[in-house]
């Protein structure tokens, strides 16, 4: 005898006479009949804890884990179909991706049983789901005669000759022998069979390396001749990313040679527009390995990216082992059906996650050196903290009552500013933090505390009355047990949870700073001014208005729109897209085209210190999605960065790109 089933779920907005169903077919795939079972699945959806469940019970509901049963006494016949209706969710279904991928049955005897899925049914949508990163083919004829992306800021070469095969380098001092060093691995890890660099017994070509005084940390000068190439760089970076342009001329022209020419002379001189060209990878939503980051890395330094925000921490999980705290690997880096996270995003009852060693992140930061990439740790808090509380339950203050919820359904979820255990945990977590990522910055995160947050903690409300008087503790009083987060993030900015938040955010921003390094935010650690403006920055996420909103109060921003730069939100409208869709769509184009210095005075300007990638990971659970959804968005956003607004071309970067390397080498059907 054996237990197996299939789920099929389906979705159908609301109509002027029905409410919205989301449906959930499951059938008894087995021999034998069931009873008093349990149906367990979760996805980026949320059942909503009010939802009415039409011919079923709804049993308990963790962010996006839910757990429910069908009526008493009911039995699943062999060949069977049970079928539930949930009328209500967080948010209404926009992408296929929304919908359950993973799901299981806990049986009478407490055994489970895995569930295959199959993406969530769109009522009315038929059309082909869609996967892997769309192809841009590389035309027979392109706006410009050499494949660089991000473009250069003065292109002036000469002459034409067949491409060389590869590169020997000929380095001439420390710095360039170390970027050439750091050229050859680079290009062995991306393209292990192109041998870009090579040496003259295999025809390589010769390129001459040479540090000249007078030019930017990452600019560059590339000289051509019959033969031969040379690199002229004052810095490492400059160096670094000289032989980046070669190598990206070189494929083009070898790949396509009647499309793309090698120069024979002339020049090329380049330097970026922006210092900050970053992406952020959560990996706290969706696991990866050290393995996945390594090549993440490559292929920004391929797109000369500097920045990466390794986004550590979050409600779902804790990804970083922390000597002092070995529980919060033990407990919080797992999920699974009887753990004390469950299955979430996917994750499916078997214990699944993990964590990055210290010598695995050594490893990395290491990487990121030598590819000129400045990798920069967050720890969020005060909110998102979930994991790490269950983790650590002392951290709560013990007389806490009642309930509140994140936007992401997670309750009673955040550090509480009033509890003195808190800042003894945090101090010894930035202390092990910064020893770790050298580069000297800790992002603490900041963003999307609860508005209810606190609201039955005696200490909180005692720490409010203190900073502002019993009619603000009253004001936060009447929050007990209010849920809120009804239409996105609460805005918080004024209330009394900002207040103390904000006295939380000058504590450990002072502690970061005493270490001597810089503090890093989302844009609600600039909520009261918490974080000294000379030692600091913020990323405005809301909306573009916010930035440089921001700038002008003398906050340095790093641009970060949710509707252009988050690579999580869909390609577009269609149910066939995977991906998100709080902050609308934005396709390659409208990535691309988003002038991040766009609204700022020249004042604000002066803050402006570049552009970020977000890829948040709720989606990601098929790496055909990360994809899709990243390639080559991820490119457009690095020439945002570097090329300055004048020499942006979209007609060009649509014929160049498709030459650019993507994550896992899933690629569109279509």
């Amino acid at each position: 005898m054996t237990s197996s089933f299939s789920l099929v779920t389906t979705w159908s907005p609301a109509t002027d006479t029905e409410p919205l169903g989301y449906g959930l077919d499951l059938t008894n795939t087995g021999d034998t009949p069931v009873a008093n079972f349990q149906l367990g699945f979760s996805g980026p959806a949320r059942i909503d804890p009010t939802a009415t469940l039409e011919n079923g019970k709804l049993l308990k509901r963790l962010s996006n884990h839910t757990m429910i049963a069908p009526p008493d006494g009911f039995v699943l016949q062999p060949g069977e179909t049970w079928t539930a209706t949930a009328r209500g969710l967080s948010y209404g279904l926009r992408h296929w991706s929304d919908g359950a991928n993973a799901a299981y049955v806990v049986l009478e005897d407490g055994s489970v049983v895995s569930i295959q899925t199959t993406p969530t049914q769109g009522k009315g949508h038929n059309s082909p789901l869609l996967k892997g990163a769309a192809k841009f083919p590389v035309p027979a004829k392109a706006p410009v005669a050499h494949s660089i992306i991000p473009w250069p800021r003065h292109v002036a070469t000469t002459g034409s000759r067949v491409a060389p095969v590869g590169f020997e380098l000929h380095a001439k001092g420390p710095l360039a022998t170390r970027a050439g060093q750091a050229f050859a691995d680079l290009t062995a890890e991306l393209f292990p069979v192109e041998a870009i660099v090579r040496p003259a017994s295999e025809a390589g070509m010769p390129v001459h390396l040479v540090e000249k005084a007078g030019l930017g940390e990452e600019a560059y000068e590339l000289s051509f001749a019959e033969n031969s190439a040379t690199v002229s760089a004052t810095g490492y970076s400059g160096l670094f990313y000289g032989l980046v342009t070669l190598g990206h001329m070189l494929r083009g022209a070898r790949q396509y040679p009647g499309t793309f020419t090698f120069p024979t002379g002339g020049t090329i001189s380049d330097e970026p527009g922006f210092k900050f060209r970053g992406s952020h990878l959560d990996v706290a939503r969706q696991f990866y390995t050290g393995a996945e980051v390594s090549r993440l890395l490559r292929i920004m330094a391929w797109n000369k990216m500097n920045k990466f925000h390794w986004h550590l921490t979050e409600d779902e999980a804790w990804r970083l082992e922390i000597d002092a705290y070995p529980q919060l690997t033990e407990i919080a880096a797992w999920r699974g059906h009887g753990k004390a996270l469950p299955p979430l995003l996917g994750s499916g009852p078997q214990a699944a996650g993990g964590f990055y060693s210290k010598k695995t992140v050594r490893e990395i930061v290491g990487l990121g050196e030598s590819l000129g990439i400045t990798i920069i740790p967050e720890i969020d808090m005060p909110g998102h903290f979930y994991a790490a509380l269950q983790a650590l339950p002392h951290l709560r203050d013990p007389a806490e009552k009642g309930e509140y919820q994140s936007v992401q359904g997670f309750p009673n979820n955040s550090l509480n500013p009033a509890h003195e255990p808190v800042y003894d945990f945090v101090n010894t977590v930035v202390d092990e933090v910064l020893d770790l990522f050298p580069a000297g910055v800790f992002h603490l995160g900041a963003d999307e505390v609860p508005l209810a947050a606190w609201s039955g903690s005696p200490l909180a409300l005692d720490m409010i009355e203190r900073m502002g008087g019993p009619e603000l503790r009253k004001k936060h009083e009447a929050q007990f047990n209010q849920l809120g987060n009804h239409h996105g993030a609460d805005e918080i900015e004024g209330s009394p949870t900002a207040l103390i938040q904000a006295e939380f955010i000058r504590r450990v921003h002072k502690y970061i700073a005493s270490k001597g390094a810089v503090t890093g935010g989302w844009e609600e650690a600039a909520h009261g001014d918490a974080v000294d403006k000379s030692n600091s920055y913020v990323i405005g996420w809301r909306n573009v208005e916010i930035n440089a909103a921001l700038a002008e109060r003398g906050f340095d921003i790093v641009v970060s729109p949710g509707q252009r730069y988050y690579l999580d939100m869909a390609n577009g409208v269609s149910w066939a897209e995977p991906g998100a869709g709080w902050a609308g769509w934005s396709g390659p184009q409208e990535t691309y085209e988003f002038e991040a210095r766009d609204g700022f005075s020249e004042e604000g300007l002066k803050h402006l210190l570049g552009i970020q990638s977000c890829i948040w990971s709720e989606s990601m659970t098929d790496r055909a999605i990360f994809d899709r959804l990243v390639f080559p968005r991820l490119s457009a956003i690095a020439e945002a960065g570097w090329t300055v607004p004048e020499r942006k071309s979209w007609e060009r970067f649509k014929a160049l790109v498709g030459l650019m390397p993507i994550m896992y080498g899933h690629w569109a059907a279509e």
